[in-house]
């Protein structure tokens, strides 16, 4: 069985080698052929002046990177607040009533008589 599927693997290996280097090829003629754009200011228009590396930088990798750590403690901080784990395959966190009370829902008391307002909606049909 193993000498069976060790061809196709290696005919599929190659198939997306080939992929990969034509994809490499065209992205890398694209990029070597592209030109500037030859246009000059039109006349009326402003012709600013260069900005900074270091504030594209700060703009382009710091704003989104800030962004991204603010989501993340947004997301993490609270549960790590309650002294949760929160790790890839940390136990779940049992059912909670939050402001209820701390028993399971099958427990809770029923109604006591005609009157009693316990164990729900108190429908009548």
């Amino acid at each position: 069985m193993t000498s069976q599927l060790a061809p196709t693997v290696r005919r599929a290996l190659a198939a997306l080698l080939a992929l990969g280097a034509t994809v490499l090829a065209a992205v890398s003629l694209a990029v070597l052929t592209a030109a500037p754009a030859a246009a000059e200011v039109p006349t009326g228009w402003s012709d600013p002046d260069p900005v900074d590396p270091v504030f594209v930088l700060l703009v382009a990798v710091g704003l989104p990177l800030l962004g991204a750590l603010v989501i993340t403690a947004m997301v993490y901080g609270p549960p790590l607040a309650r002294g949760e784990r929160v790790a890839p395959g940390a136990p779940e966190v049992e059912n909670q009533w939050l402001g209820g009370p701390r028993k399971a829902t099958g427990e809770l008391a029923g109604p006591d008589g005609e009157d009693s307002q316990a164990g729900g909606a108190s429908g009548r049909w």
